[in-house]
């Protein structure tokens, strides 16, 4: 039953179990209470943590949850975790990946991924439902979710930048790696959003001044001096490579309220699989706006299945408190190289062998660091997207 007026879009599919219920905002905490193993009401977390919390989420659930410490410490060296969620576990489980905090300036999403692996296994303990708002999942959607999915959560993958961020310069949005300019001076940070293997060399794949990134070290999307230079986007990519069979990929950013799909390098077409990535004949020509020459070939399956799971999270976030999240393909913002989406779509493209995974960007929120009584509606609105993301998942 939907009682949300305003979703201007379809409800999306029942299969999920996801329920619309007239309920004030706010979580309704399992047996009225909250056991403040995960994030409270208090100021923005610090790395440190957000350590904390998985460390203690893990010990309280050790059934249910796992710390991950990722092979790759941060440039500063500060280790870097994930927390695995499900008893479903091992590299051969379904799997669904979140990642948080790539860019160091955008507080919220680390912060929101805390706050959701805390409400989901405490509702998994007590037998609760979840509750966002109008968004209500009951206690057999949770316990789908738990027995048939494996997430893996990054909720903080840029350590250094959040640290730099909240203690220097709070616009601060790359890593802390230290690379020279021509002239020898040495400049900090990768965009780390920009240093993915998918059509990274911009300046190759793209059309000149189409892709929104930098080879100066100077640039807030500076792409970094190669592929994959960075130890947290090998973190990143660890993960996909040691669960092969992850199926899904959600990395969340602010701001701007939207569910993004592939394709972030061109125009999404379902028509000419000729017109691809890999293809160097279409070097130079892509990124072009409303240009007919290209547009990445995207299966149509693909395409509507990443719609639909696009449209989903869309409406679950919007029962919250009404903000609209416009579904978008992600160029329809800018062409974006080396982007963690559009990588993790990639895999199964430059090697058929790999499982195809499809990818979103859920941008939250309209600032980067909001008061914390909207912080709350936002962590409440991603809360509620992963959450009726995770059961439609699961239940597949």
């Amino acid at each position: 039953m939907c009682v949300c007026t305003a979703v201007d879009q379809e409800m999306p599919s029942a299969e999920a179990r996801l329920r619309m219920v007239s309920h004030g905002n706010g979580f309704r905490a399992a047996q009225g209470g909250s056991s403040n193993v995960g994030l409270t009401s208090g100021p923005y977390l610090t790395y440190d943590e957000i350590v904390g919390s998985l460390e203690r989420l893990s010990e309280a659930y050790p059934t249910s949850a796992e710390l991950l410490r990722l092979p790759n410490i941060s440039v500063e060296g500060r280790p870097i975790f994930a927390l695995r969620i499900g008893s479903a576990r091992g590299p051969n489980a379904k799997t669904a990946t979140l990642v948080g905090g790539l860019h160091a300036q955008e507080w919220v999403p680390p912060d929101a991924l805390v706050r959701f692996c805390s409400d989901l296994l405490e509702s998994y303990r007590f037998g609760a439902g979840l509750q966002y708002g109008d968004c209500e999942i009951d206690a057999s959607g949770v316990d789908t979710i738990i027995k048939n999915l494996q997430l893996l959560v990054l909720p903080c993958a840029n350590p250094d930048g959040r640290v730099y961020s909240q203690t220097v310069d709070p616009n601060w949005r790359k890593n802390r790696a230290r690379y020279p300019m021509e002239d020898g001076t040495i400049c900090h940070g990768v965009d780390l959003n920009r240093n993915f293997d998918v059509v990274w060399d911009f300046a190759r794949h793209f059309a000149r001044g189409f892709a929104h990134a930098s080879s100066k070290p100077s640039s807030y999307v500076y792409v970094g001096p190669s592929a994959v230079s960075e130890p947290e986007t090998r973190n990143i990519v660890w993960l996909l490579d040691r669960f092969p069979d992850t199926r899904w990929y959600v990395d969340v950013h602010s701001y701007a309220p939207a569910v993004l799909h592939s394709w972030g390098i061109d125009s999404s077409q379902t028509v000419n699989r000729h017109e691809n990535f890999l293809n160097p004949s279409f070097d130079g020509c892509r990124g072009i706006p409303w240009d007919r020459r290209y547009g990445e070939f995207i299966e149509k399956a693909d395409l509507e299945e990443a719609v639909r799971l696009s449209r989903l999270m869309s409406y679950a976030a919007q029962c919250v408190g009404g903000v609209r999240y416009r579904v978008r393909q992600a160029y329809s913002i800018y062409g974006t190289s080396g982007a963690s989406d559009d990588y993790a779509y990639s895999r199964h493209r430059v090697n058929p062998s790999s499982g195809r995974i499809l990818s979103f960007t859920l941008e939250c929120g309209r600032e980067f660091q909001p008061e914390l009584s909207t912080r709350e509606a936002v962590m409440r609105e991603v809360g509620a997207a992963l959450a009726a993301f995770s059961l439609d998942v699961a239940a597949q």
